[in-house]
């Protein structure tokens, strides 16, 4: 098979989850343009109409739906919904992510379990439910988890705390190997993508406060840019990584290798 078929995306439809903007839409992007047909999931509408309509100028079939992760009781909804407009989900990236800054010793009960509701419940809770009505009886599936170099080592302190983030992130990359050995004999792939620093609306604080510190401790000397988690997005998605499953891969200029 050409390499060009193998990495061909048409008559797949694919769900990203938190799809709006950032990194999502950015990957939404190249989904799209490979030939996915494309649902996403935010939970503000608005945000939605507008990555849609961008989406749909670039001649990408795609369609918006609200929901809120961090709410399980919007997620059987809304697949439902999904799948009655799609017939079929091949592909889902589960971008959707939260995070909380604090001491570990100060760090609010309630902001853990918002965190965990969105990084780890919302995020298993709609792979369970796309992967067994769609993904396990068509015998065919890739999914792809956004996880963060927050779940493969801890973050000096200097530049952030967030013991919630951490822990789910490392709870997203092991979620991640365990659900790759349970449904490999189903056709399905998991797969975990963990960005370094890249700016979005989640990093700015961040980025704002120690930026030049991160990318001088970064060997290619740069932050993630807006191209950077498209071919690795892709490659996950198609056929062409058909025997790569319950692998977590960062894409962080080499910063953890450090």
């Amino acid at each position: 098979m050409k390499v060009l078929d193998l990495l061909s995306l048409k008559g797949k439809a694919a769900v990203i989850t938190g799809g709006s903007r950032g990194l999502g839409l950015q990957m939404a992007e190249a989904l799209g343009e490979m030939g996915a047909r494309l649902a996403l999931t935010a939970r503000k509408k608005n945000e939605l109409d507008e990555a849609v309509g961008h989406l749909k100028k670039m001649g990408i079939d795609a369609a918006g739906y609200v929901c809120d992760i961090g709410k399980p009781e919007m997620i059987a909804p809304a697949v439902e919904q999904i799948l009655k407009d799609f017939e079929k989900v091949d592909i889902l990236v589960n971008n959707a992510g939260a995070t909380w800054g604090a001491r570990a010793e100060d760090h609010p009960f309630d902001a853990w379990q918002k965190v965990v509701n969105v990084n780890l419940n919302g995020l298993f809770l709609i792979t369970q439910a796309l992967a067994k009505h769609s993904m396990i009886p068509r015998r065919y599936g890739r999914i792809i988890n956004n996880a963060s170099v927050a779940g493969l080592t801890a973050t000096d302190p200097h530049i952030m705390r967030g013991i919630a983030y951490h822990a789910s992130k490392g709870g997203v990359i092991n979620f991640t190997r365990a659900l790759a050995a349970e449904w490999g004999e189903h056709g399905i792939t998991v797969n975990a993508i963990c960005p370094g620093f890249f700016p979005s609306k989640m990093s700015k604080g961040v980025i704002d406060t120690a930026g030049q510190y991160i990318i001088d401790h970064t060997p290619t000397r740069r932050l993630g840019g807006e191209d950077d988690l498209k071919g690795l997005v892709v490659l996950l998605a198609s056929q062409a990584s058909r025997h790569i499953t319950g692998q977590a891969i960062a894409v962080d200029g080499g910063a953890t290798i450090i």
